[in-house]
């Protein structure tokens, strides 16, 4: 059995995430309060008590998903889990991939939360709020949507931001181009097209500042190789190399978030189970549309985390 840890991105946080592991396992605390300290913030708080409009700003969603994952990954260390004994590859989705890099060793739990306090703000003020969106265009490949948000742009900027899942991308770019994009989209055997309830237009080439925001901490930031490899976002393909990675997740915030062909690069390797480490199942959901035969677990309890445990110990 070949094993990859996945790692979620913005969308699956919810009020309320963390706080069983939390009042459950010391380990899981502990992250929680390296988070708090690392932000000067009590975010801990905001996971837990809301209002869900703080939580979902961008700056706090991105920190706050990566705690969880962590407070996760550190109860089934405490368990026994040896990542590179028992996993193959680690990949995460957009903010997931610090997660990822987490998990593995290559960042340190506070620098990753000070990096996505830096990519959150700088993503959200990139550009002015209402000037930019993103759309999902459902039924349509990927070729046919990176078409359409080509055919749409009509000078502004609208780009395939995320190739999800057979039949799942999502745009991104000017308001006006996007919206033209969704009117393309219909025109074109699209299942359903529709605005995404997002803040910001994220990987896309408007969030050029924000790479570039990035770029000046990552360069600050101390990186080490990963204990098992990442699959990059913006590669589909496995990193190890600490200023690759780098590299990587600066394109990472202007480039594509090529999820669909990762999930098949790893299902080619012979990976038949994925693990969601952290908030909510939406990869876990992807992974059955993607790879045939494919096993999508999600890990988000006490009991997850005894399930998994004994599975890898069988």
């Amino acid at each position: 059995m070949s094993i990859a840890f996945t790692f979620p991105g913005q969308g699956s946080q919810a009020v309320g995430m963390g706080k069983v592991l939390a009042d459950t396992y010391a380990e899981a605390r502990a992250v929680f309060e390296e988070v708090d300290e690392a932000l000067g913030q009590k975010l801990s708080d905001v996971m837990w008590n809301g209002p869900d409009t703080d939580l979902t700003l961008t700056a706090n969603a991105q920190p706050a998903l990566m705690a969880v994952s962590l407070a996760t990954m550190r109860v089934l260390e405490a368990k026994g889990l040896d990542l590179a004994k028992s996993v193959s590859f680690v990949a995460g989705h957009s903010l997931g991939e610090y997660s990822a890099l987490a998990a593995a060793g290559s960042l340190d739990i506070a620098t990753a939360a000070r990096l996505l306090r830096v990519r959150g703000d700088a993503m959200q003020n990139a550009v002015p709020v209402g000037q930019g969106a993103m759309a999902a265009l459902l039924g349509l490949d990927f070729e046919a949507a990176q078409a359409i948000a080509e055919e749409a742009a009509q000078g502004e900027v609208c780009q395939a931001a995320n190739d999800n899942a057979p039949g799942q991308v999502v745009v991104s770019g000017h308001l006006a181009a996007v919206e033209r994009a969704i009117e393309v989209a219909k025109g074109k055997g699209a299942r359903r097209a529709v605005m995404l309830p997002v803040s910001a237009p994220f990987h896309c080439a408007l969030m050029q500042p924000a790479a570039d925001a990035m770029a000046e901490a990552l360069a600050g930031a101390e990186i080490r190789a990963p204990k098992v490899p990442l699959v990059a976002n913006v590669l589909a393909a496995p990193i190890t190399d600490p200023d690759e990675i780098r590299r990587r997740l600066v394109e990472q915030v202007t480039g594509t978030v090529r999820w669909r062909e990762s999930i098949s690069w790893l299902a080619g390797e012979g990976v038949t189970t994925f693990v969601e480490i952290g908030a909510g199942k939406v990869l876990s959901g992807m992974v059955k549309r993607i790879a045939d035969g494919a096993a999508g677990q999600a890990i988000n309890t006490p009991d997850d985390i005894d399930a998994l445990i004994a599975k890898l110990n069988g």
